[in-house]
Formats: structure tokens, C-alpha cells, sequence
């Protein structure tokens, strides 16, 4: 009796996963364009950290799953979840902390408006070349006092170039946090992938046994074991590449997550299932509108080029006015002690080219803000109806065509035991059944990418 079955074992698998329910996406009230503020402070890591220490703040994000994920369907403990990869990437990512250091630096002009002008003192002794012969000496301080009447009004531009930068940064956290998680959830789809490949790698190498011994037993042709044999080959490549493609993700995410020495060593828990039902996708462009930061930070930006607009047309006709003391003591001994008041006169250049430049800035800020709230609506559009496709196929995948395939997978098993089939149908019927479990993983992977992409556009 011939005995392929033992070698066909190697080639089932399992493919259950834990059905991990994700954070909700639905829609805020949208009514008021203020949106609350999400005040972004994280940790800043000494640049000589040791590995050691990172391992241990790695460790604390690798102890279970979210909040939102049920007790049966979190990760066992170690296993790195994509919400536990956006929490080490924002505290560990260099770039983001370097952005973060972008509102210390307008913090600092900030700090810098609010203070008072410095007065000026000048000295100019003179010492005559004839009796009598004591020195003449002047001697004046003044101080700008058109720098000190814009003080108010310049600390309120720096309040908002520093509120535009937070929002700068805030829409920074956004767009590493969607990019961790479509590096994470693709590499959870190439390590499910690689175990697929090796299902049909062992299959492969089951039909090259059977073909082998057919061989040498006289009923299979040298043609048909060469190219069983270079089938085989090729699968057993593409298992070194997924191999080496899997290396190649750890280290990209790797680097997103800041993470070096022995923190890399950290497990992923299995790419989750598609969930029961997707999150309202109704208003999701008002969504946009009042709560993406890079929509709010163009609304800053026009808000400080009109304060800065309107300070130069209230004061364009008034120059560098500076008061003070002039004191002169001459050479009778005489001392004369009075005000000083110097006043620029603008009579020819009274602020045109600067007014007119904030001018066309504001006109290219409101221009600018349209047209990021106009790509804003049809990203979300875009990737609303890229989300609804996704999920589609993968339930297209999960409910009909696996089920499918397994079913032809049993049957054939059936009927070869009875044999009434063939070794190599049988084998091709699990191939195609590893074939669509592939095309399924390949496609959950990019339900999840897209569901990143939908929060990325909503500013989540």
C-alpha cells in the first residue's frame, strides 16, 4: 500500500487567529472647530541610554494586549501588539523627538518677544587742543519705545508660531504611528506568509519523494522528476527569501521603534482576524476637517500672518522712535542735562514691501489651507472606500473561498483513501488550499493597512 499520507501531514496546518478587536475609529462630535488638545510630552531618553535600560521600558509595553481587546483575545504575554508598537515608537523614535524640540526652539522666541527692549548708552568725550583743557564729555542712554508699545502684540504672533508647531508635531505623531503600524501589520502578514511557503515547501517535497521512488521504480519519466525537482527548488528560494524579507521588516520596524541591542529581541502576536463590524464610517470628512493637526496648523499660520499683517498697517507710518537722557558736561564745567527723542521719518519707505508681502503670504496661506482641506475630504474618501474593498476580499477570502478549498481538500482526501484519486491530485488539491490561505493572510494584512490609513486621514 502506498504510503504518501505521512509525507502529505507535513503539509497541514493551522490557521486560526485570535480575533482581536481594534480601538474604535468612529466619528467625535465635530460641531466646534476647536478641537481638544492632545498635549504631547513624552519621554526623553538620554542619548546614552544603555541597551539595558531600553530592554526594560520595551518589556513594559510587551505584557498583554489593549484595553479594548478582549481577555481571550489578547497576545500571551512578550508578544508586541501594533498599539504597543506606537507607544515604544513614540517614545523611543529620534526623529519624533527631534521634532518635539521644534516647539522648545518657538517656545524659546517666544520667551524672547515677551522680553523688554535693552536700552542704548553711548559715551563721546572730546578733548580740546587749547586752554582750557578739561575734556568735554557726553554722555546718553535711550531706549526703543516703539519696540516696547509691539511687545503685547509680538508675544501674541509667538503664541501662535507656537501653537502651529505643536500642531506640526502632533501631525508628526500621527503619520509615525500610521507608519508603525503598516511596517507591523506587514510583517505580521510575511510571518504568517513564511509559514505557508514552508506548508507548500513540505508539500513539494512530498510530491518529490513520491515522484522519486515512481522513478526509480520505472513508472515516472525523467522529464516529469526534473521538473517536480525544479518545482521544489523554487519553493524551498522562496522560503530563503521570505526568510530574509521577514530580517529585513524586523529591522525597518526596528528602527522605527528606536529600539537597539537586546530590546530588538521582541515577539509579534499573530496578524489579527477581520472583526465582526467596522467602525461608523458616516461624517468622516467633518472628522477630518476639525480634528487633523495640519488642517489646524494652516489655520494657525493664517491667524499669526493676519496679527502680523495688522501690526504693520497699524504702525507703518511710524519709524524707529527711541527716548532717553542726554547729559554733557563741557569744558567750563558747565553740565547739560536734558531728554532725547529720535523719530524715523517714513517718507519713503513706510512698510509697502513688507505689508504687501504678508499680504500675498496670507492670500498663499488661505490658498494652501483650501487645498489641504480639499486633498483631506478625498484622502478620507479614498481611503474609506479602500477600507470597505479590503474588507471585501478578506471576508470574500475567510467565508467562501477558504471554506472552499478545504472542503475540495477533505473530499480528495476521501477519495484517495478509497483510491479513487490520485497522489498528485491530492497534492494539488492541498496546494491550492495553502495557495488561498496565503492570498487570504495577504489579504487581512492590507484590511489592516488600510484601516491605518483611514485613522492617518481622519487625524485619529
Amino acid at each position: 500500500m502506498r504510503k504518501p499520507e505521512c509525507l502529505l501531514l507535513l503539509a497541514l496546518l493551522s490557521g486560526g487567529c485570535a480575533g482581536y478587536q481594534p480601538p474604535r475609529i468612529g466619528p467625535e462630535n465635530p460641531a466646534s472647530p476647536e478641537a481638544r488638545e492632545s498635549r504631547f510630552q513624552p519621554a526623553k531618553p538620554a542619548l546614552d541610554a544603555d541597551a539595558d535600560t531600553l530592554t526594560r521600558e520595551t518589556n513594559k509595553e510587551l505584557q498583554g494586549g489593549t484595553p479594548e481587546t478582549s481577555r481571550a483575545a489578547r497576545p500571551a504575554p512578550g508578544e508586541m501588539t501594533a498599539e504597543g508598537a506606537v507607544r515604544i515608537a513614540l517614545r523611543n523614535n529620534r526623529g519624533l523627538q527631534a521634532q518635539f524640540e521644534e516647539i522648545g526652539i518657538t517656545k524659546a522666541d517666544l520667551l524672547e518677544a515677551g522680553l523688554y527692549p535693552n536700552p542704548t548708552f553711548a559715551a563721546s568725550p572730546r578733548f580740546p587742543d587749547t586752554p582750557p583743557l578739561s575734556a568735554d564729555v557726553e554722555l546718553s542712554a535711550a531706549g526703543d519705545f516703539l519696540d516696547l508699545l509691539l511687545r503685547s502684540q509680538r508675544k501674541r504672533v509667538a503664541a501662535m508660531r507656537v501653537e502651529q508647531t505643536r500642531l506640526r508635531a502632533s501631525d508628526a505623531v500621527l503619520k509615525l504611528a500610521a507608519e508603525v503600524k503598516t511596517a507591523f501589520y506587514t510583517l505580521q502578514a510575511a510571518q504568517s506568509l513564511v509559514e505557508r511557503i514552508q506548508a507548500i515547501t513540505a508539500a513539494e517535497a512530498a510530491a518529490l519523494d513520491l515522484l522519486q521512488r515512481q522513478h526509480r521504480a520505472g513508472t515516472a519519466g525523467d522529464l516529469a522528476l526534473a521538473g517536480q525537482q525544479t518545482a521544489y527548488s523554487q519553493d524551498r528560494l522562496e522560503q530563503a527569501n521570505a526568510a530574509a524579507d521577514i530580517r529585513e521588516k524586523r529591522e525597518r520596524l526596528n528602527s522605527l521603534l528606536g529600539l537597539w541591542g537586546d530590546a530588538t529581541g521582541w515577539k509579534t502576536a499573530a496578524l489579527p482576524a477581520i472583526p465582526a463590524q467596522d467602525p461608523p464610517l458616516t461624517r468622516l470628512e467633518s472628522l477630518a476637517i476639525t480634528r487633523r493637526p495640519d488642517i489646524a496648523e494652516s489655520k494657525a499660520e493664517i491667524l499669526a500672518l493676519a496679527q502680523a499683517l495688522g501690526m504693520s498697517k497699524s504702525f507703518r507710518y511710524i519709524g524707529n522712535l527711541q527716548f532717553g537722557v542726554d547729559t554733557e558736561r563741557e569744558t567750563s564745567g558747565q553740565r547739560i542735562t536734558g531728554p532725547t527723542f529720535s523719530l524715523e521719518l517714513p517718507v519713503f519707505n513706510h512698510g509697502q514691501g513688507r505689508i504687501a508681502k504678508l499680504e500675498a503670504q496670507l492670500r498663499q496661506a488661505e490658498r494652501n489651507l483650501e487645498e489641504r482641506a480639499i486633498a483631506a475630504r478625498a484622502e478620507v474618501r479614498a481611503a474609506r472606500d479602500r477600507l470597505l474593498a479590503k474588507r471585501d476580499a478578506a471576508l470574500f477570502y475567510r467565508d467562501e473561498l477558504l471554506p472552499e478549498r478545504a472542503r475540495i481538500t477533505r473530499l480528495s482526501q476521501v477519495q484517495y483513501n478509497a483510491m479513487l484519486l490520485g497522489a498528485y491530485d491530492l497534492l494539488q488539491a492541498k496546494q491550492n488550499q495553502l495557495g488561498a490561505e496565503r492570498a487570504s493572510i495577504e489579504a487581512r494584512r492590507d484590511y489592516w493597512i488600510a484601516r491605518a490609513d483611514l485613522e492617518r486621514a481622519i487625524g485619529r
